[in-house]
């Protein structure tokens, strides 16, 4: 009877003297097997390069790892942060998966942790950040369940400095945009000034989510419900597009967008309006400024476009805000009112 063995992987190399000779792995980049393919040394190399596998890793940063992937901590997340993570998961176990556990308490061990984030930072910094961050996170998770004794990867700092002080969406562009990019493009910039959701969010956006006065959505990063009351322009051009599908937004074969179309269709629009250095996300980001010039509260803002007080108050005072003339002009507008007119001005003493 033949058996088949799941995974096993070969390889055909030729020798010196011409000849070609077939290795046997128990899988793709798994360990040799001795022997050949039917006898029982061979089996037995299989069977005993397998129970190896089966066997959970014990005391290295390998077993914390897979616990914190079969935790809940993990599986609550987004299906995207979840993705996101797994792949800096794996470069993780690929550098430290054998790393012991104890020797986490020894001072050098932050130092060799830290030049992997320097090696990383050679491709992108801000993915050299985001593979910290997700090292920290178990690490963390590890300590606070007693597997570990130190978390070396705490407070380690950011390589990455964001600095969009001033990339802001102001009407020129937006004027400029609307009047030349192609009119399939339109609808997703109202939709982004307008709701200051993610492009994520945009592009899965159902007609069902809209019931002609609000849009109703979970936000697929942070999972936040948001009900969103549609203003009379954003109506206006929901109202005029055909419900071709039931996704909202289509691209110009009356389609879904993918990611990575919209993206590049976005940015070839961009660059033939003559607009440069603003992205899609810079939408939200203006959304929120905008909202802050009209007088809304941070409370406000942050009910309407789903992000946290803090991140509202992070991103208006370091981000996008940029100390709009606007808001310096009220501000000495209020201070004249209160000098013409004293006796209005309530006594706080």
């Amino acid at each position: 009877m033949r058996v088949r063995l799941k995974g096993l992987n070969s390889k055909t190399k030729a020798l010196a003297d011409g000849t070609k000779r077939t290795y046997w792995y128990a899988w793709k980049g798994g360990p040799r097997i001795e022997g050949l393919p039917g006898t029982p040394e061979f089996m037995a190399s299989y069977n005993a390069a397998v129970s190896a596998k089966a066997q959970p890793a014990r005391g290295v940063i390998l077993s914390i790892t897979q616990g914190y992937q079969a935790s809940d901590a993990f599986r609550s997340r987004s299906d995207i942060t979840r993705k996101d993570y797994i792949r800096h998961i794996k470069a993780i176990e690929a550098e430290f998966g054998d790393f012991p556990l104890g020797a986490l308490t020894d001072r050098r061990t932050r130092g060799e942790f830290m030049a992997w984030r320097d090696r990383l930072a050679l491709r992108s910094r801000r993915q050299a950040d985001y593979a910290w961050s997700v090292l920290a996170r178990i690490l963390s998770w590890a300590l606070d369940r007693g597997l570990i004794l130190v978390n070396p990867c705490e407070k380690g700092g950011r390589l990455y400095r964001a600095t969009r002080t001033d990339k802001v969406w102001t009407d020129a562009d937006e004027a400029a945009f609307l009047a030349s990019a192609p009119p399939h493009l339109h609808l997703p910039l109202v939709l982004a000034l307008w709701t200051g959701q993610r492009q994520g969010d945009l592009l899965r956006l159902s007609w069902s989510a809209y019931d002609g006065k609000t849009i109703r959505l979970k936000q697929g990063k942070t999972g936040a419900r948001v009900v969103i009351p549609v203003s009379s322009l954003l109506k206006l051009a929901l109202d005029a597009v055909p419900r071709r599908s039931p996704v909202i937004l289509l691209n110009s074969e009356h389609r879904p967008w993918t990611s990575d179309g919209f993206r590049s269709s976005w940015g070839k629009a961009c660059k033939a309006c003559g607009i440069s250095g603003l992205t899609f996300h810079d939408l939200r980001g203006t959304a929120v400024s905008r909202l802050a010039l009209a007088g809304c509260s941070e409370a406000e803002i942050a009910t309407l476009t789903g992000h946290s007080l803090n991140d509202v108050r992070s991103i208006l005072d370091a981000h996008y805000l940029n100390r709009d003339p606007a808001l310096a002009i009220a501000a000495i507008r209020k201070l004249e009112t209160r000098t013409a007119f004293p006796d209005q001005v309530p006594d706080r003493a």
